[in-house]
């Protein structure tokens, strides 16, 4: 392996769009990249007093670093994005109460005559040795440690077409997936949609529960240790997709909840029977008693869900050629 890049964007080098932004660096596949992201807030939220909607600046939320240009990359390649380690960059993380954001309230999409919520900041102290973050009530004295798992919110590549997707909202592209599975030792998978790929990342969460139903997460800046690779020859990957030690899954982001679901659901079926040769319903039999469905997020402007398959069920069938394991073995070599 090279030497490792390390990239810290400035804030005004951040990005708040996936396609449209100039690519900040270009970097060849099998670079190993370390990357600082700022949290959603981009950084402005620093006391319980310091309430979003006043601090932060609408469309400047949740912020990406990049995009990072690939040597190579065309329209109809995949992208795999090996994430050997995300490490808090800060010893504490926010969370907050939006008025009409989240599962429950009335937003824009889901219109009531319900007063909306209060806005509410809490502070989550993180402690790396002993891998917590605590959560305290601010209305008590109670206080609860919770397991400090952390995870990118938000990982995608420029969409087709020529279009900008605000960095909030998932899709095809990737973009604002929210799902915990994007956390250390997995292979995100995206499909290629423009010369170089045009990939980003951000969103830290230092912790986050199914759903992120209160819209806003344990919200920290993040260190990010990834290697790039490019796969082509084989058939597109039409949605993004995840590869861990011991499962796949299928990401899928639409309104109502239910497309989402059966986007995922549809997109591991046939992901399956290229794997094992079975045909569309010995492979929707499988994923049916076999799978797993994960709620990721259920407050973006598109929720999303994954589909998932443990690896046993495939009977040594590799995704991509081995990507995962192949990056994994280097991961572990050297970061």
């Amino acid at each position: 392996m090279g030497d490792l890049i390390e990239y810290t964007p400035r804030l005004h080098e951040l990005a708040y769009t996936f396609g449209g932004v100039t690519p900040v660096l270009e970097v060849k596949p099998g670079t190993a990249l370390r990357i600082f992201t700022e949290d959603c807030f981009g950084g402005a939220v620093r006391g319980v007093a310091d309430l979003p909607s006043q601090v932060c600046r609408f469309p400047y939320l949740n912020p990406v670093s990049g995009p990072f240009y690939v040597t190579g990359a065309e329209p109809g390649d995949t992208l795999a994005l090996h994430l050997a380690s995300i490490a808090p960059a800060r010893d504490v993380g926010w969370s907050s109460t939006f008025p009409h954001f989240g599962a429950l309230t009335s937003t824009h999409a889901t219109a009531t005559l319900q007063p909306p919520l209060d806005e509410r900041v809490w502070r989550y102290p993180i402690d790396l040795d002993a891998g917590t973050v605590r959560y305290t009530a601010r209305t008590s004295d109670y206080a609860v440690d919770l397991p400090l798992e952390p995870m990118l919110g938000t990982v995608g590549v420029a969409p087709a077409a020529s279009e900008a997707r605000a960095t909030v909202v998932p899709d095809v592209h990737g973009g604002n997936m929210d799902t915990p599975e994007l956390r250390s030792g997995v292979t995100p998978y995206l499909g290629v949609n423009v010369e170089g790929a045009l990939f980003a990342l951000g969103d830290g969460h230092a912790r986050q529960g199914d759903g992120e139903a209160s819209g806003v997460a344990v919200e920290t800046a993040m260190y990010t240790v990834l290697i790039v690779d490019l796969i082509k020859g084989l058939p597109p990957t039409p949605m993004p997709r995840i590869e861990s030690d011991t499962a796949i899954s299928s990401v899928g982001s639409s309104r109502p909840l239910e497309d989402a679901y059966r986007m995922s659901q549809a997109d591991l079926v046939a992901w399956v029977g290229d794997l094992t040769g079975l045909d569309v319903l010995d492979a929707y039999q499988l994923v049916a008693q076999a799978g797993r469905a994960l709620v990721a997020n259920v407050c973006d402007p598109n929720y999303t869900m994954l589909a998932q398959l443990p690896k046993p069920y495939l009977r040594g069938a590799d995704a991509y050629g081995g990507a995962h394991s192949r990056l994994r073995v280097i991961a572990a070599a050297h970061y």
